[in-house]
């Protein structure tokens, strides 16, 4: 082949790009000159396309040997620049010969089955509304199915999960320190700060102040993971081992803040809390990391009735602490609690938020970095505050201001699950 026909040949390629960067999957057939040597303007051969240029023609028999060599060169490179045996592409193999009709997407239930993880937001706003119109919706959801029901959550992440994800997500210290400084550190000093203001501004009784501080000091909450796992899933793993190592912990750090926050020493069972950690964290997530290893059939047909089943999960936990504690809701003083409430964990979210990307700005992660320990941070394991206001108490008022942290702390992570997946996309 001489220089010409290779001009000539690049010239074709560039005439091929520039129709496929248009729309080539709406072209019924179109004709690409060939011009090999000199050949006169009137006897031109050319390359015939009546289906799109993934699939090319053999080279025509009748056609002279040189012909049918650039005929089929340019097949192969028009091929090889355009077909993917391993990517699907917008029309790709959805081309139908003239006269048909090309096949729309099928909506199937599948898909509407993965995609309702879209709804948690307004599904956990619906169950607040339904606990406080008809609280006995929610009240035969006792504590006793919290740990089951938080269980469940964990084994839907390990079901997406791989075991490398957390060995890679151990490998980042810094980051875990991180999250347990926000945990620890950074929150409860904006628990004293609103529970000081709740008393000496606000004149709220000394219970509630209480009771904001308490809800500070505990570790952070399981739903932290899930909403990590529907924004960034490939941080669900760094989520669960700081969540993990805030509530090891917790046994000895909660005791001592509470003490140090509100001058009482909470007695903390630390055989049940590790004993609430094996049951809520490890054994779902072990158990959903096995099923994925080994049964990858079976984990492939429970896996897309996993999201709606979560979602109606977490409904029952945001209203079911609603429902059981609604007359101390709807105390005089319900409505000043809520907004000192949601100060504290707006205030929680973007101190998360920013500390981490001061932090870490030269991270290539930072976005998901951040978003991941604003969760941490902003979300507190509300039940266990709780769980301790009613045990170690005599005054129900403290438990009050956690009841409404959970409704609260749920709304507003969820909320940032729906935002913040929008912006990616």
């Amino acid at each position: 082949m001489n220089l010409s026909s290779n001009k000539q040949l690049q010239t074709g390629r560039l005439h091929l790009s520039e129709f496929h960067s248009r729309n080539l999957f709406d072209i019924r057939k179109f004709r690409v000159p060939i011009l090999p040597g000199k050949r006169s303007p009137l006897s031109l051969p050319t390359l015939s396309f009546s289906r799109p240029l993934g699939f090319p023609s053999l080279p025509d028999p009748k056609l002279p040997r040189t012909d049918r060599s650039l005929r089929f060169l340019v097949s192969r490179c028009v091929s090889e620049k355009l077909s993917d045996p391993f990517e699907q592409g917008p029309g790709l193999n959805d081309a139908s010969a003239p006269g048909q009709v090309p096949k729309q997407k099928d909506t199937s239930i599948l898909k509407i089955l993965k995609e309702s993880n879209s709804l948690l937001p307004h599904v956990v706003l619906a169950s607040t509304l339904l606990a406080l119109v008809y609280p006995p919706s929610f009240t035969w959801f006792t504590t006793r199915y919290y740990a089951p029901a938080l269980g469940f959550l964990m084994f839907a992440v390990g079901v997406n999960s791989r075991e490398n994800d957390f060995l890679e997500a151990f490998k980042r210290p810094a980051a875990i320190f991180a999250g347990y400084v926000g945990q620890f550190v950074m929150k409860p000093l904006l628990g004293y700060f609103f529970g000081a203001i709740s008393v000496t501004l606000l004149g709220l009784p000394p219970s509630i102040g209480a009771g904001i501080m308490l809800v500070s000091c505990v570790s952070g909450a399981q739903l932290s993971n899930y909403a990590t796992f529907l924004t960034d899933p490939v941080m669900a793993p760094l989520s669960i081992i700081m969540t993990s190592l805030s509530t090891a912990t917790a046994v000895f750090i909660t005791p001592m803040l509470s003490l140090l926050l509100i001058g009482k020493r909470l007695p903390v069972d630390v055989k049940g809390m590790m004993s609430s950690i094996m049951q809520i964290v490890v054994a779902p997530i072990a158990a959903g990391l096995l099923l994925n290893r080994f049964f990858p059939v079976i984990c492939g047909a429970i896996r897309p009735f996993l999201p709606p089943l979560s979602v109606l999960v977490t409904a029952l936990c945001v209203g079911a602490p609603l429902a059981l504690n609604i007359e101390s809701v709807l105390s005089p003083f319900g409505v000043t609690i809520l907004f000192v409430v949601i100060a504290f964990h707006l205030s929680a979210f973007i101190a998360g938020y920013v500390f981490t990307g001061l932090v870490f700005h030269k991270a290539t992660d930072v976005k998901a970095l951040q978003r991941t320990l604003s969760y941490e941070t902003g979300m507190q394991s509300s039940l266990l505050a709780l769980a301790l206001a009613n045990r170690f108490f005599q005054d129900p008022l403290v438990g009050v201001p956690p009841a409404i942290s959970t409704v609260i702390m749920s709304l507003m992570g969820f909320s940032l699950v729906l935002l913040w997946t929008k912006r990616k996309q």
